[in-house]
């Protein structure tokens, strides 16, 4: 039987994806929501359904076709980061199952909240988790079960995803909504990680600005030195002269793991391992969230210790800072960081 789904964020980057998995699963799109209307992407996927641009009209259609029989069976969510709770909410509280990108939340202690609904409403709250559903993620993971159980390893992460100058004036670029750099564009790689090699024994972070981030993360099987970035300076000549505009790299002791396609179907299979059944809910997200909150919480230490060789490359101006931008983007971190403080407390 066909399940009925509504969407949240339908004019994002990555709405088209879920578009796409609700199809490919042959289920139906009743309704979406975005403060955009640069939606025309739906007439791809679901021409007839219903969309909004305020909450308000959006939630009472839902109530409207509710009350006349229609079952919303999951809300899926691409909002930005920082509604990602209040929207996680609303799904349940209208008596849905909730599908969330990540990160699900930006903060460890929302999830204690989240919990709480999940329980009293009876409904599942699942994350996008698509690295765990990669064929060369999947193999890496059951050679290191395989393998020597006191082996650990040495690990290189890169992510270079260089990103315009319209990432600075959207949500993505202000850190109270998006988190930041390593929230934004590494958790999942965070996830991907401890699900392989285990808890973490120690996270350091060398870098993290407007641009970039880069760290260590001592795991119980492995030693990570990572790097992401947005900047397209930083991405390698060699990749650049192909006009590609991303660089994913993964070495395990020296070795390439070669896992550079295979990514538009992810998730359609993450939905439909939701709709089996077998998705991946908040314990699973919330090492990652752990540790992008712990990311964002500490001061830089710079190039010291285990660093990532790219974490040289010379840092690139903020594009509509004139005079010490560096210095004006840490002081905003430590100014979101406190905020954090207070409100754990």
């Amino acid at each position: 039987m066909n399940k009925n789904f509504v969407l949240i964020g339908a004019s994002g980057y990555i709405a088209p994806r879920h578009m796409q998995a609700i199809k490919d699963t042959g289920n139906d799109l009743v309704a979406a929501l975005d403060k955009n209307d640069s939606v025309g992407i739906i007439d791809s996927y679901f021409p007839q359904a219903d969309f909004f641009t305020e909450f308000e009209r959006f939630d009472r259609h839902l109530e409207k076709i509710k009350r006349k029989g229609t079952k919303i069976d999951y809300v899926s969510i691409c909002s930005p980061n920082y509604l990602h709770d209040s929207h996680i909410r609303f799904g349940l509280r209208h008596g849905a199952d909730v599908i969330c990108e990540k990160p699900l939340v930006l903060n460890p202690w929302n999830l204690e909240g989240l919990k709480e609904i999940e329980e009293e409403t009876g409904k599942s709250i699942y994350n996008i988790l698509q690295l765990r559903l990669h064929p060369a993620i999947i193999a890496l993971k059951t050679l290191v079960e395989n393998g020597d159980l006191d082996k650990i390893y040495d690990i290189d992460l890169s992510y270079l995803t260089s990103r315009g100058k319209w990432y600075y004036t959207s949500w993505k670029g202000d850190l109270s909504k998006s988190g930041g750099i390593a929230t934004n564009i590494g958790i999942h790689f965070y996830d991907m990680l401890t699900w392989i090699f285990g808890d973490v024994l120690d996270n350091v972070v060398h870098i993290h600005t407007h641009d970039r981030a880069a760290g260590y993360l001592q795991l119980e099987k492995a030693r990570v030195r990572w790097f992401l970035s947005i900047d397209y300076n930083a991405i390698p000549d060699a990749i650049k002269s192909t006009g590609a505009r991303t660089y994913r790299s993964i070495t395990v002791d020296g070795k390439e793991i070669e896992f550079s396609g295979g990514f538009t179907d992810l998730h359609t299979l993450s939905y439909q391992e939701i709709l089996s059944g077998n998705g991946f809910g908040m314990e699973e997200a919330a090492t990652s969230i752990d540790i992008v909150h712990e990311i964002r919480r500490q001061q830089p230490i710079g190039l010291k210790g285990s660093y990532h060789p790219f974490a040289e490359l010379p840092l690139t101006p903020h594009p509509f800072s004139s005079k010490n931008q560096i210095q004006e983007l840490i002081n905003q971190d430590e100014q979101f960081v406190s905020k954090e403080s207070i409100s754990e407390n």
